[in-house]
């Protein structure tokens, strides 16, 4: 595995190497001794895997409050996405920047999102699959999020949005009062 850092720090891309033969390849999507590098004791409590059918459609920007902030390991089995993340943390010096990376199928990269950060992608082809990997479970009550078209953040989504939920299409812009997450 290969570990390399982006602009936003605690924010990494995670590359896999492929091996294969006349029967196909195998690839290793997580590993705890691996990841130690950048998180010590990395536990995973719930992983889910997340289907969306059309090109252009967004999902995001979503991240869970304290006491159930998480982090997550994010890998694309199917299609491709852009991979979006934005840095809420309170007191952060890249705090509301923006990091994207290109997940698909056959590039064998992750992103690893650390605790405060907002996450979402876009679809770049149809059927597309994303595999999670988080650190700690759902928790309706901690679940928040930022609009993925908030003028202040500016994120510049590569296709013209498709389908957005109206659940995503509902949060409110960022303004002043906005003091970033806790951690």
């Amino acid at each position: 595995m290969n570990i390399l850092p982006t602009p936003l720090g605690g924010l990494f891309e995670i590359r896999t190497e492929s091996v294969g033969d006349a029967r196909g390849r195998f690839s290793r999507l997580f590993c705890e001794h691996e990841l130690a590098a950048i998180r010590p004791g990395l536990h995973f409590t719930q992983v889910n895997l997340s289907h969306t059918g059309e090109r252009g459609c967004i999902r995001g920007m979503h991240y869970q409050t304290p006491p159930a902030a998480e982090a997550k390991l994010i890998r694309c089995l199917r299609g491709r996405v852009c991979d979006v993340a934005v840095d809420l943390r309170a007191h952060s010096l890249t705090f509301l920047r923006w990091h994207a990376l290109e997940l698909g199928e056959d590039s064998n990269n992750a992103v690893f999102i650390p605790e405060g950060f907002a996450h979402g992608f876009q679809a770049l082809s149809n059927d597309v699959q994303l595999l999670y990997l988080h650190t700690a479970p759902w928790t309706p009550a901690c679940e928040a999020g930022v609009r993925f078209d908030d003028p202040r953040l500016g994120i510049a989504w590569p296709l013209p949005v498709g389908q957005v939920s109206d659940k995503d299409r509902g949060y409110a812009a960022i303004d002043a009062c906005f003091r970033g997450v806790q951690s």
